[in-house]
């Protein structure tokens, strides 16, 4: 296409902040979570920005095949195990770690197993590790405190390694029950005579409790560049770099008068003579139709010396299918064909979320197939 929007995967950012993951824990094992197709990243960039890894972590079998053909040969974690047994094959061909929760998974396996000859069923023991999820509080996927240790014997009875694993539900806001303390001790108390590696920290847990880093952590929004909190000013601090980069371009101005309104529904009234830039960017693109005026934006300026120069305006008006409206009145040397950044160096990513009532994960996977996506 030829419309100017763009998204842009800053590959060696992917790579810095995955640095920063292993300096804050201590170089312990990671496991680089890119579900959602790698938050709306990509694989190849998840391929070439996380290649020092210890292990990707996903859910989709067909991403498992995209990362083995590229050449991808260390651990890939099933994040939610197997949906049938059917995928078993699949499994044990590109040997993978797949989280088991619930017994149902673990009859298919019994099941399976029962159809080998002992060579093949050895084949898949050695290929596929277990990890075994507890719900220590979520209340999502995972066994019960009371279950865990029948599943955990029964999976060392068939001969598998097994690991452990918890999710914490409330990492980015201490007050709230299940705190972070409460479900580490049900992890901990479960788990303390069990053999394997533990993993239980995200990106929140990972920048705010260290004692719950165990051997493998589980970042995931953290290594995009953007706040579990959902509050850029949170990790402000730590020096994470945005890995997506959102831009495009104005393509009209209007000047408009005091009294005049601007989008859907007129929600801008203008309160003085008003100089308003249209941008080639929409809910169709992914860019939240809820936000606010005022979100901000980033108007690049011409410059011989500095490519970044800039001035960050604010949205007026309703984002509609294909076009935003910006204020553009203090920026007069702003023309048609000005580039523009919608969130990335400029305009966190969290900025724009919080001016939308929703955080930077929906942001990140709502990117559209229609914007052109560049990895760099």
């Amino acid at each position: 296409m030829n419309r100017p929007i763009q998204a842009t995967i800053v590959t060696q950012n992917l790579k810095d902040n995955l640095n920063k993951v292993k300096n804050i824990t201590n170089q312990r094992f990671v496991w680089a979570v890119i579900k959602a197709n790698v938050y709306g990243h990509s694989i190849k960039s998840a391929f070439e920005g996380f290649s020092q890894a210890d292990g990707l972590a996903l859910l989709d079998l067909h991403d498992v095949h995209e990362l083995r053909k590229m050449g991808w040969t260390k651990r890939i974690l099933l994040l939610e195990g197997i949906f049938s047994e059917k995928e078993i094959p699949q499994i044990i061909q590109n040997e993978c770690s797949i989280v088991v929760h619930h017994f149902l998974q673990l009859e298919w396996i019994e099941q399976y197993l029962s159809k080998l000859t002992p060579f093949e069923a050895e084949d898949f023991k050695s290929r596929v590790e277990i990890w075994l999820k507890l719900n220590s509080g979520m209340n999502r996927l995972g066994f019960k405190s009371g279950e865990y240790g029948l599943a955990y014997n029964h999976l060392i009875h068939l001969g598998f390694k097994v690991h452990h694993l918890t999710h914490f539900a409330n990492a980015d806001e201490e007050s709230v029950f299940p705190t972070v303390a409460d479900q580490w001790e049900i992890f901990e108390h479960t788990t303390q005579w069990m053999d394997g590696f533990r993993s239980a920290a995200n990106s929140s847990a990972i920048l705010k409790f260290p004692h719950v880093h165990a051997d493998w952590v589980r970042p995931g929004i953290m290594l995009y560049g953007a706040s579990p909190t959902g509050k850029y000013q949170d990790i402000a601090h730590i020096g994470l770099k945005p890995a997506m980069i959102l831009s495009s371009e104005i393509i009209a101005i209007q000047e408009i008068s005091k009294g005049d309104t601007v989008g859907y529904g007129s929600r801008f009234v203008a309160k003085q003579n008003t100089r308003v830039g249209i941008v080639a960017c929409g809910y169709a693109d992914g860019y939240p139709r809820h936000a606010k005026d005022g979100t901000p934006v980033w108007v690049f300026l011409p410059s011989p010396s500095d490519s970044q120069l800039g001035v960050k305006v604010g949205l007026i008006g309703r984002v509609s299918m294909d076009m935003i409206t910006i204020d553009l009145t203090a920026i007069p040397q702003a023309t048609i064909g000005s580039k523009v950044e919608l969130w990335g160096e400029h305009v966190p990513i969290d900025d724009v979320a919080m001016f939308s009532d929703t955080v930077g994960y929906e942001l990140m996977c709502a990117v559209t197939q229609r914007v052109q996506l560049k990895v760099l």
